[in-house]
């Protein structure tokens, strides 16, 4: 959903007080590739440094320097997570215009401008909001007409990535990229070190789950996708001490498995987690194969809907990106069983 052209440009946007000089082009990013730059502890796709005149921020794919000499008043959100980022922050006051209000779950005003679907916005829906930027994700797919015109008519466009990320910390840690756009950097490192600090108690208290076998996702058109060894969910299974067979498998994407590969590596699999039904049948119905699993044998399956709202917006992009820490503490109560009462994601099928 990458909606925007790399065209280098220099803008000068000027709202109110803010004065923020915006560089977007097509060059690589300055720091080796998958490194963790100086200033994060874990995310790699950006770099935050105070200076003389504003705090910068570098965004790397594509590359972006940003300078913020005033906090952004008036922000654009094309993601359900960037909502989640903002009022984690308390700042939810700078949320001007967003796609898909309807799947959104935190509660905003209901007067931001709607931009329409997230995949490509209404163009003339973006300038009515006189934002002081548009918050963009990079997914690699985009409108060339619709970008060059909104970049021709001078509209800011930065990219948040946190979905290229591997691990939940680093996604976390984007908050941080917020902070700065907002005026509340420091605010945002409070946050982070708190989601840290409880994420790593978790995982250094959390029981040796070794021998309680974990599965994921669901039989897609006969394709069962399961997540890398580079997936943010394989690294909450890792930390949670659970007993997983594809961490070694390193690939940037999902690994794609056969209905008999998958019964092959997961028939004996204690639990399931993120499967696509509401209910042990309707799971059944969607497809027979899932009943092969010894987690829906036992009824230890479950998605991730516990704060899912009936028009689809659900908490766990938002509030679970933000807050890592909640998704580990969930897959170690679903390793160790524990009552459903505890869970603040996941929901277990009956």
């Amino acid at each position: 959903m990458r909606l925007f052209s790399q065209i280098e440009r220099v803008l000068y946007f000027v709202h109110g007080t803010l004065i923020l000089l915006c560089f977007v082009g097509c060059s690589q990013r300055p720091a080796e590739q998958g490194s963790v730059p100086a200033g994060n502890k874990y995310a790699t796709g950006f770099q935050i440094s105070e200076t003389d005149t504003g705090i910068v921020v570098e965004v790397f794919q594509p590359y972006q320097r940003v300078c913020v000499k005033e906090p952004m008043r008036r922000l654009g959100t094309m993601s359900t997570v960037q909502v989640g980022f903002l009022y984690a922050l308390d700042a939810m006051d700078c949320l001007a215009a967003v796609c898909n209000p309807e799947l959104i779950y935190t509660p905003i005003k209901g007067n931001e401008t709607d931009m329409g679907d997230s995949m490509q916005p209404v163009a003339e829906r973006v300038l009515q909001a006189n934002l002081d930027a548009l918050l963009a994700v990079n997914y690699g797919q985009y409108d060339n007409i619709e970008a060059a015109r909104l970049e021709k008519l001078g509209v800011c466009i930065i990219y948040i990535n946190e979905w290229q990320e591997i691990s939940p910390l680093a996604r976390a840690e984007w908050i941080r990229v917020l902070g700065a756009l907002t005026g509340k950097l420091h605010e945002a490192d409070h946050i982070f070190e708190e989601v840290e600090s409880k994420y790593k108690r978790l995982k250094q208290s959390s029981d040796n789950h070794q021998q309680v076998k974990i599965m994921s996702g669901n039989n897609f058109h006969g394709t069962w996708y399961v997540p890398s060894g580079k997936n943010y969910l394989a690294y909450l299974f890792k930390d949670a001490g659970a007993l997983y067979p594809f961490y070694n498998e390193m690939r940037e994407t999902s690994i794609p498995l056969t209905v008999e590969k998958t019964v092959h590596y997961f028939h004996d699999a204690d639990v399931w987690v993120g499967a696509a039904g509401n209910s042990l049948d309707e799971l059944a119905a969607m497809d027979e194969k899932h009943t092969w699993f010894n987690a829906y044998k036992n009824g230890r399956v479950y998605n991730w809907r516990k704060q899912q709202l009936p028009g689809g917006a659900n908490n766990f992009w938002e509030r679970g990106v933000v807050h890592p820490e909640e998704m580990l503490e969930d897959i170690i109560h679903i390793l160790n069983n524990e009552p459903d009462s505890l869970l603040h994601f996941a929901e277990r099928l009956y």
